[in-house]
């Protein structure tokens, strides 16, 4: 999508990074407009490389290993529990430093403590640990489907089949990810911007120069400013969280609420709301469908404003605009009677407003009953979370059009493989003894321009090869179609292959939208409705398609991402390989007996619709409540012809979508409509449908004085710094945050809000916009 200029200048820097090494020397450097991938990958982080540093270390898997148990645990406790508490990669790449400089510091090198401490420590040991500990650092969306069993269906697998099934679903997407690393990963087009302020952080804290001294310096004073100040707008002062002029002005519309205010969790639409709290600004702030997957994608990939590329952020924003313009009129013109249901509600409601029961229209056989559905009537939703429906499939159907259109070339290259040529070679070439597999990497003279400076670099290492991930996407495959009869899933085999192509296809155009743009599409909507129609009347098999289809394109994605922060700090593949899979299965265990700890203990509280301040089932709820809504009732309410006919309609416009401006740029490309991501556009018209949305005002404020403002008028101080001040920013927030959780917010049981006061209205919303009672 790079216009005939930036492929000159590409081609340009790339001839000279051929013919002269990378200087780190600031007096060395000449810092122009960053313009396209290839400037920020060779200008804000490091290309060169130390071939002497170690990974593979004890103190390496001793630390990883302590993270991995440490983030794996805590997921699980927080999907059990009312307020969720994350562990971010930035907060585990800071506390991994921390320890891996305190062994290096207190153990002497000497006698059998040189196991421990063998040399100084590293980037790459420091990187290997954060690949590991993030891996295993989320709840596992197996353990969701087996807690859903255990309390709603009183289904309990076997734990053999239990556990093997976790490792099966989380490595799926391993298997498929990894075979499309020659696209999603090698080119300097896939930039993952996500990653760039911890790389960035990790070049500053391990580089012993002037240069990389003033980033580090700039580095802890922004983390113990952001570090002390987010004391205020999480606890003391938490009408900092959306500051809303007009709600001030009249604290008694409910009209102003829906528009105006946004502090609090499906409160209102934050319109010019503005947020002093970073830990919403860079987190996403706003939260799509799906809460608990939005949490977990967010804290994971990075949506900080000082890191996604302008372009993206100009599509997200024109989607932002769309998106207030569109729920407005959806509410007040009460299409769909919106105006019977609250403005932002995720929940099925009866007509008459109140909250609907699922499990009241099924059966005995855990399907739906047509003649309890006739008793308890079609449930209705609120008209924004139908927006966001209709809107994710717009979006989705619009990626893959897009990417056809501007991106052929990429996505032929995906498939090259399939040549009868390709599979001859590649049956010739075939080890089967796959772990002793070289990889037969490439190793060219001359650098193809597509591919990342960094991917050079890392030539001199054994490749991690796609025998590699044929193995592990053979082994799961074969796990999971016998698990899936094993589990009462009633999945049949032919739907979970159906959800494997969904999930190959899936991967490989969200992913590469996601490469390039840093903003990922949550696309479980889409998978519970196309499981919904292939599967009608079956809420546990729902469940298990979209565990299979839409966990394995989460899985891949993040399995690319690691990838990439590996090429970026030139940690050896087989290490990020061997980090990977031995983090995710060690997550995937812990994840398993934690889930049935609690279940055991807190059943009676986790079937409770209000649960405790320590405890609750709401995760569960409302997996389960969607399984029932999209797995039985996809034809009653999207069939065309039926309520919501529409949200299944978007999909094949959304089609359509790109093709205008496509056209419009191929004759008068002046226009530039090249600029435009249609799919992100598209996507974020239903972006504001559920919680805290005070922090967009200063998101885009933000994105716009770091990408646009500095970027063109400050190139050598954006390029030094930028990146490294959104990495200060981002750990010194989700440090104190993780503090606060505990400390004070409920995390550890009992919450101490702040006393009452004009700044903390602890009785209402913190904006001190009015309470709307409906």
């Amino acid at each position: 999508m790079l216009d005939e200029k930036e492929l000159t200048h590409m081609n340009e820097q790339v001839k000279f990074k051929n013919t002269a090494s990378v200087s780190t020397d600031e007096s060395e450097s000449e810092f122009n407009v960053l313009r396209n991938e290839l400037d920020i990958a060779t200008q804000v982080i490091s290309v060169a490389d130390d071939p002497s540093l170690n990974p593979w270390t004890l103190r390496a898997f001793i630390i990883g290993i302590g993270l991995s148990a440490f983030g794996g645990v805590l997921a699980e406790i927080y999907y059990f529990k009312p307020q969720t508490v994350l562990v971010s990669t930035m907060f585990l790449a800071i506390i991994s430093y921390v320890l891996g400089m305190s062994m290096d510091t207190a153990i002497p090198r000497r006698g059998f403590f040189r196991f421990l401490n063998p040399h100084p420590f590293n980037k790459k040991e420091n990187a290997f640990i954060v690949i590991m500990a993030s891996a295993a650092a989320n709840s596992a969306l197996g353990t969701e489907v087996l807690a859903v069993q255990r309390l709603f269906y009183n289904i309990t697998p076997n734990p053999g089949a239990s556990i093997f099934l976790l490792f099966s679903s989380q490595l799926l997407g391993y298997g498929i990810g990894g075979l499309f690393r020659t696209v999603l990963l090698y080119p300097t087009k896939m930039l993952y911007p996500g990653v760039l302020p911890l790389v960035s952080m990790f070049d500053a804290l391990f580089k012993d120069t002037a240069s990389a001294g003033k980033k580090l310096k700039l580095f802890w004073i922004a983390f113990l400013i952001i570090f002390i100040w987010e004391l205020f707008p999480e606890w003391i002062f938490p009408l900092l969280t959306g500051f809303s002029v007009f709600c001030l002005a009249n604290p008694r519309s409910e009209d102003f609420t829906r528009i105006f205010g946004g502090s609090n969790g499906n409160e209102g639409l934050g319109l010019l709301s503005i947020c002093f709290d970073w830990q919403y600004i860079s987190g996403g702030a706003q939260c799509p469908p799906f809460f608990f997957e939005f949490v977990v994608l967010t804290l994971n990939r990075g949506y900080n404003p000082m890191a996604i590329p302008l372009k993206a952020q100009f599509s997200n924003f024109i989607g932002y605009i769309l998106c207030i313009v569109v729920f407005l009129a959806v509410y007040y013109k009460n299409i769909w009677e919106s105006r019977s249901f609250p403005f932002l509600s995720q929940t099925l409601f009866y007509e008459n407003g109140t909250v609907y029961d699922q499990l009241r229209i099924l059966n005995d056989r855990l399907e739906v009953d047509p003649v309890l559905l006739a008793k308890e009537g079609l449930p209705f939703y609120a008209g924004s979370w139908v927006v966001q429906l209709l809107t994710t499939n717009l979006g989705m159907a619009a990626t893959f059009t897009h990417l056809l259109l501007w991106n052929l070339h990429d996505l032929r290259r995906a498939w090259a493989w399939l040549r009868p040529a390709e599979l001859r070679q590649m049956w010739a070439n075939f080890d089967w003894k796959f772990w002793k597999d070289d990889g037969m990497r490439r190793e060219d003279s001359s650098m193809d321009s597509e591919q990342d400076p960094h991917y050079h670099e890392m030539l001199k290492y054994p490749d991690a090869p796609n025998s590699w991930y044929i193995v592990t996407l053979v082994i799961s495959v074969v796990i999971a179609l016998t698990i899936i009869y094993k589990t009462n899933s009633t999945l049949p085999w032919w739907g979970f292959f159906i959800s494997i192509m969904l999930a190959t296809v899936s991967i490989l155009f969200f992913g590469t939208l996601y490469a390039m743009t840093g903003l990922a599409f949550i696309i479980q909507p889409f998978v519970q409705m196309i499981g919904g129609f292939i599967h009608p009347g079956k809420p546990m098999a729902n469940m298990y398609f979209v565990l299979f289809s839409y966990n394995s394109v989460n899985q891949a994605q993040l399995l690319l991402r690691d990838l990439k922060i590996a090429q970026y700090t030139k940690l050896p593949p087989r290490a990020a390989f061997t980090a990977q899979v031995f983090g995710t299965l060690l997550g995937a265990i812990l994840n398993f007996v934690l889930m049935n700890s609690i279940i055991d203990n807190q059943r009676e509280i986790l079937l409770s619709v209000e649960g405790t301040n320590i405890w609750s089932g709401q995760q569960p709820q409302q997996y389960n409540s969607q399984a029932v809504a999209w797995g039985g009732l996809s034809h009653e309410l999207f069939a065309h012809g039926k309520r919501y006919q529409f949200v299944a309609w978007a999909y094949v416009i959304g089609l359509l979508v790109p093709v205008p401006f496509w056209i419009v740029h191929r004759y008068w490309p002046k226009l530039r409509t090249d600029y435009l991501y249609t799919p992100v556009i598209c996507y974020y018209i239903g972006w504001l449908c559920v919680g805290i949305n005070s922090s967009i005002f200063s998101y885009f404020s933000i994105a716009w004085f770091s990408q646009w403002w500095l970027r063109t008028r400050y190139p050598k101080w954006f390029a030094k710094y930028n990146y490294i001040l959104a990495a200060a920013l981002d750990g010194g927030t989700q440090v104190m945050v993780f503090i606060l959780s505990f400390a004070v917010q409920g995390a550890s049981g009992d919450s101490h809000l702040f006393p009452q006061w004009w700044g903390a209205n602890q009785g209402g919303n913190y904006d001190r916009c009015a309470m709307i009672n409906t």
